[in-house]
């Protein structure tokens, strides 16, 4: 009975990345389906029961991962993702592998609640923005405590959250207006850079990729000179084998002639 317990805590404590190592391609597949869910997500604190919708998901993509498993692979690659936006990093970017798939799910969430902003208008909009904001990282009873004292680290989160989508916005339409404008000239300003910066690694990706098949394409050029040589080699040495073999066969043809020729004198 102990052991078994013990086998419990441990598997609680185990971040779902030792065993077994999670492969790139699960990764993936396991963030195609994080993504399909994500508004679920930030629709309701009571996420529990999503996890084991992942869960079951993986398992019909062929992956066997348990909830909590999911849950701790997430809460590691958000680590990883917001570790990337804050250094600012291209290596540390270009080491991150999902740093793309993070990406996507994280700018289209922010896409979502501009529209809720956009749709809510000033009224209410923070209330809603709240709860569409807060961070997925922590299952329900932990967001039952937040709702007591609350954790200062997530409330910050919520916090920078809402003012990047409604900064400085109070009451009044034209402010809402005005406030969602600028916001919306943010993201712009941040998809743009990010496109940027994807553009630039892609290129430098692309000029590696040149390089290579530019060795490549010398290195067999090289080869094909090789063979040709010994191709021109084979055909010249084949060719003075011929010269001489005809000229074998001219002394014994001229012989033999000589000969018969002999022979006939004498019978004469």
């Amino acid at each position: 009975m102990e052991g078994g317990h013990h086998h419990h805590i441990s598997a609680n404590v185990d971040t779902g990345d030792r065993f077994p190592q999670w492969s790139l391609q699960e990764t993936r597949d396991f963030l195609m389906i994080r993504a399909e869910l994500d508004q679920s997500f930030m629709e309701t604190k009571r996420n529990k029961l999503l996890w084991e919708v992942i869960a079951t998901k993986m398992k019909d993509a062929g992956y066997n991962r348990s909830a909590e498993q999911c849950k701790c692979k997430w809460k590691n690659l958000v680590t990883r993702y917001k570790g990337c936006e804050t250094m600012e990093s291209e290596v540390m970017r270009q080491q991150f592998p999902f740093y793309n798939e993070m990406q996507a799910i994280f700018g289209a969430r922010m896409q979502r609640m501009l529209w809720v902003e956009a749709e809510g208008g000033a009224s209410g909009s923070k209330k809603k923005g709240l709860q569409v904001s807060s961070d997925d990282d922590d299952d329900n009873e932990e967001s039952e405590v937040e709702k007591g004292g609350g954790s200062k680290k997530k409330r910050k989160v919520v916090k920078s959250t809402i003012g990047m989508i409604n900064p400085g916005s109070s009451s009044g339409g034209g402010g809402s207006i005005n406030s969602l404008k600028e916001s919306l000239e943010e993201f712009m300003k941040q998809i743009v850079q990010m496109e940027m910066q994807w553009l630039r690694a892609y290129e430098a990706r692309e000029e590696e990729r040149r390089m290579k098949e530019m060795e490549w394409r010398q290195a067999m050029e090289a080869l094909e000179k090789e063979r040709i040589m010994m191709d021109r080699r084979w055909r010249e040495m084949e060719e003075q084998r011929r010269i001489r073999e005809e000229a074998r066969a001219e002394k014994r043809d001229a012989l033999i002639t000589a000969l018969l020729n002999k022979l006939g004198r004498d019978d004469l």
